[in-house]
């Protein structure tokens, strides 16, 4: 939905869920079925690329799956209330302190790997 250039340039941007919320919490409340991304997107009332989009990301964090044309939620649950839950968490510091500005954290970050990244 568009919003007037004066909003864009004071911020004042809705605060709708995102588009893989959307289709996370649709998939979520539908556990019981798997759906094409044309439907999910006819679901949550967003355009079927950015849907794709979506979806393709939540695979990677091993949110949702997807065989063949069809999409559906994670076995794991768990896996999926713990992504919530630091969603939620992060939302509520960026709120509190305005979020990480990327060039003082360039600053000061470790210039090692993440332990995760090495050999």
């Amino acid at each position: 939905m568009p919003v007037r250039i004066e909003e864009f340039e004071a911020g004042d941007l809705p605060d709708d869920p995102s588009v893989p919320e959307q289709a996370l919490a649709y998939l979520y409340a539908n556990r019981d079925r798997a759906f094409t991304r044309s439907e999910i997107a006819t679901g949550v009332e967003e355009a079927p690329n950015t849907v794709g989009t979506a979806l393709s990301r939540l695979k990677q964090r091993d949110l949702v799956r997807h065989k063949g044309e069809y999409w559906a939620i994670t076995e794991d649950l768990d896996r999926v209330k713990d992504a919530y839950s630091l969603h939620t968490v992060t939302e509520q510091l960026d709120d509190e302190d305005g979020g990480i500005d990327p060039d003082e954290w360039d600053a000061v970050a470790p210039d090692e790997p993440h332990p995760s990244e090495r050999n």
